[in-house]
């Protein structure tokens, strides 16, 4: 595994200028488009409850499903380590953020895997390893609230 400092870029275009940009609060739009080299973009916006698009992904979406997709992934890794085999695994994770005059925060995420090992797998292995990739996870170690995770763990016959 290398180890090491790593660099991510990503730009951010606002596209919402409706012809008069941020002359007053509800003038403006705030749809933007994030990118990253040849990936596809995403259509971004705020959340609906600040003037934003809820068709477009918002940075608290955004916020919610790397915390989600990290854990995931380091969870993933580790079962294969551990020989403890992932047939699918699905997330229905949720963050709290709570509004204020100063802006607000997240309050917490709580994660909630369900995961299908097969049959044979240690089922009880499984779900202790989900600790472990918490532990990990490199955006849950860069957040500065409570990250839960409430997994449910079967097994299936291949």
């Amino acid at each position: 595994m290398a180890l090491g400092e790593h660099k991510y870029a990503v730009q951010v275009q606002w596209i919402g200028n409706r012809g008069t940009g941020t002359s007053a609060y509800r003038a403006y739009g705030r749809d933007h488009i994030i990118s990253a080299g040849t990936k596809p973009p995403i259509a971004g916006s705020s959340d609906a409850a600040f003037l934003g698009d809820a068709s477009r992904w918002n940075p608290e979406d955004l916020l919610v499903a790397s915390t989600s997709a990290c854990h995931k992934l380091w969870y993933l890794h580790l079962c294969a380590e551990a020989g403890v085999v992932v047939l699918e695994y699905r997330d229905e994770a949720e963050g709290t953020m709570l509004d204020n005059k100063e802006g607000g925060r997240f309050s917490q995420i709580v994660l909630r895997p369900h995961v299908v090992v097969q049959a044979g797998s240690d089922a009880e292995l499984a779900g202790r390893l989900h600790h472990a990739a918490h532990e990990k996870c490199y955006v849950a170690n860069s957040l500065n609230f409570p990250i839960t995770c409430e997994p449910v763990i079967t097994t299936r016959a291949v």
